[in-house]
């Protein structure tokens, strides 16, 4: 059984991570859009915008997870948004999400942060079922809502 490695990517990973972004958004029944996904990831490295981590099997990569910095207000402190998160279909079920989620919680608490926090699909089952086990709490307090621009 091969080990499963997850690090902190850096533009040099580009190339592994676009196949996996672009995977990730055809999850979400967005299309394919290689370039896209290319342009948007080296906007933020660039930019320093997000912290991107990337998992391989030996050499292969196999899944990513992107944190947001953000504030909480009411909180007075830096917080994570765990937006993206996707695992390859072929390496599901050997604990990549799991050894994702537990780096983006590691970064996030040596950074100060004192939340991560994520949305998924109603319907996205067995990621909701992983985040239920790892002790991640279903908000019942608040609506989300969104407005289009």
């Amino acid at each position: 059984m091969t080990t499963v490695s997850v690090r902190q990517a850096t533009i040099l990973d580009l190339h592994e991570l676009v196949p996996l972004f672009d995977g990730y958004r055809q999850f979400y029944k967005r299309p394919s859009d290689v370039a896209g996904a290319h342009a948007f990831l080296l906007d933020r490295f660039k930019h320093a915008e997000s912290a991107i981590f990337l998992a391989c099997e030996g050499s292969e990569p196999v899944g990513l997870t992107q944190l947001y910095p953000s504030f909480s207000s009411a909180s007075m402190a830096r917080i994570f948004i765990l937006n993206d998160l996707f695992v390859r279909e072929d390496a599901r079920g050997k604990g990549v999400g799991r050894k994702l989620i537990g780096a983006a919680g590691e970064f996030a608490k040596a950074t100060g942060a004192v939340r991560l926090t994520l949305s998924t699909a109603l319907t996205n089952t067995d990621a909701r079922a992983v985040y239920e086990s790892l002790g991640w709490q279903l908000d019942t307090q608040f609506c989300v809502y969104n407005f289009a621009l």
